[in-house]
């Protein structure tokens, strides 16, 4: 098996998002550091994002609970 820097480049070559959200949730699973794995989540929700992923809100809720995201303002009701 690849090392994980070595399959991220050749997902990255591939444009395969689906893959690329994938490793870089391990990436952060994996990293000890609570600003690195922040920075691998942000990349898989980018990617997720970019490919309609299922763990897209997932990803943004764990972000949201970090406080490395912003929770979304409610909806304004329509003008009359």
């Amino acid at each position: 098996m690849m090392p994980r820097d070595a399959q991220l480049l050749a997902a990255h070559a591939a444009g395969d998002s689906a893959a690329l959200v994938d490793l870089y949730m391990q990436a952060a699973e994996a990293s000890p550091d609570a600003n690195k794995a922040a920075f691998f989540l942000t990349h898989a929700h980018v990617f997720a994002l970019e490919c309609a992923h299922p763990s897209t809100d997932a990803l943004r809720a764990t972000l949201i609970r970090q406080g490395r995201e912003t929770p979304l303002a409610p909806p304004l009701a329509p003008r009359r």
